[in-house]
């Protein structure tokens, strides 16, 4: 079976896009739903964001983990 861990550059990317982007979005949707007024739509909008980071934060640590186990580091 191929291998099918991420490049360094790749996680680097992805560990990015989970820790700072997708929450700083989140956050950034709930206040301009507030100042805008666009009711439970923006509301809605973060928790999908925030849960979709989460499912793919919670696939990285464990595909991490198993790279470390794997390479007995």
């Amino acid at each position: 079976m191929k291998d099918k861990t991420l490049s360094p550059s790749a996680y680097t990317w992805a560990k990015w896009l989970c820790i700072i982007v997708l929450p700083a979005l989140s956050t950034l949707i709930v206040i301009c739903s507030n100042i805008w007024g666009w009711g439970e739509i923006g509301d809605k909008i973060a928790q999908t964001i925030t849960a979709i980071a989460t499912f793919l934060g919670t696939i990285l640590c464990i595909s991490n983990y198993n790279y470390y186990k794997k390479d007995g580091k």
